[in-house]
């Protein structure tokens, strides 16, 4: 592995900056849910991202390489791609080097790639996701796999898998010369939501809890309370970098973005129901003045439930 200078690597972020914007990644976009190693890009000294390029069901995935170990964060949709992103952390990792896979919630495109990986690597997840992941694996698995036959082919096979290593809240991996901590923040997108920090290179994986440009994709295991407090956890780490599950890497502003999103939602959720509005009331007009406000994000159908979990926690 060649190290790369502060300036190389600004210049590559910068790049895949451009590359990931919603106009250019719409066109480089494709039907086919399947990682290109091709286009990784390091985002810091340890630190590697193969973009997802606004595919669907593609995640960014990150790889951190340290003197003595190699740490994987979301290896993809089944093994085909798991095999792609095992290659791809076999080619930047020291001889020898022992390889760890972690997945920033349980869905299929974040887990199932580690059916791709050799057996001697081993699964790290917060408690709850791996609960989670036995609990509903399956039947998200199942669903994944009936939106197109190459999803179902490259799912055919793919099961639930118990993890190695777990931890409640707090993990830290000491991958040789670079620390990565582990932090559960759900209930978020999901219970057992994620974020990994690499320290010294100030790269947080945020999974679905922090996105760019984009509505948060709340669900019915939500809590806005938890959201918020997910928000102030990673804005103490101070992040230089953020990558999302999916879209376009970003900088620590990406927080303060989506906080002011989602407290929009809060205050006024909270402002309607104090004045009576019913709760079927409150959502839908939270959702036309969202959408009306920021008319090109995606994932709006999360406005829904982000507003419904606001309205359970309001007076």
């Amino acid at each position: 592995m060649v190290p790369r200078t502060a300036a190389s690597i600004a210049g590559a972020l910068a790049a895949m900056l451009l590359l990931s914007s919603p106009t250019l990644a719409q066109q480089a976009n494709s039907a086919d849910p399947l990682i290109r190693a091709e286009g990784i890009v390091q985002v810091g000294p340890h630190t590697w991202v193969i973009p997802d390029n606004d595919v669907a069901l593609v995640p960014n995935v990150g790889i951190v390489v340290g003197e003595q170990a190699t740490l994987v964060i979301d290896p993809g949709l089944g093994a085909r791609n798991g095999e792609v992103v095992a290659r791809e952390a076999a080619r930047l990792s020291a001889d020898g080097a022992r390889i760890y896979v972690v997945a920033t919630h349980y869905h299929p495109e974040h887990t199932t790639g580690f059916l791709g990986f050799p057996d001697d690597v081993q699964f790290i997840a917060a408690t709850a996701q791996a609960e989670e992941f036995a609990e509903s694996g399956e039947s998200m698995i199942r669903t994944f796999a009936s939106r197109s036959p190459l999803t179902a082919e490259l799912l055919s096979g793919a099961t639930v898998f118990p993890a190695d290593i777990t931890f409640d809240r707090e993990y830290t991996l000491d991958l040789g010369g670079v620390t990565v901590r582990f932090i559960r923040v759900g209930p978020t997108h999901t219970i057992g939501d994620t974020g990994v920090f690499v320290e010294g290179d100030g790269v947080l994986f945020a999974g679905d809890v922090v996105m760019n440009q984009s509505f948060l994709a709340a669900t019915a295991v939500s809590s806005m309370a938890a959201w918020l407090a997910a928000f102030d956890t990673f804005q103490a780490l101070e992040p230089k970098v953020i990558v999302p599950a999916h879209g376009a890497v970003g900088d620590g502003g990406l927080i303060a973005q989506n906080r002011m999103v989602m407290q929009a939602i809060q205050g006024r959720v909270q402002a309607m129901k104090a004045a009576g509005r019913p709760e079927n009331e409150v959502v839908t007009t939270v959702q036309e003045e969202l959408r009306a406000q920021y008319p090109n994000w995606p994932r709006s159908n999360g406005i829904a439930a982000a507003a419904r979990s606001a309205f359970r926690e309001a007076p």
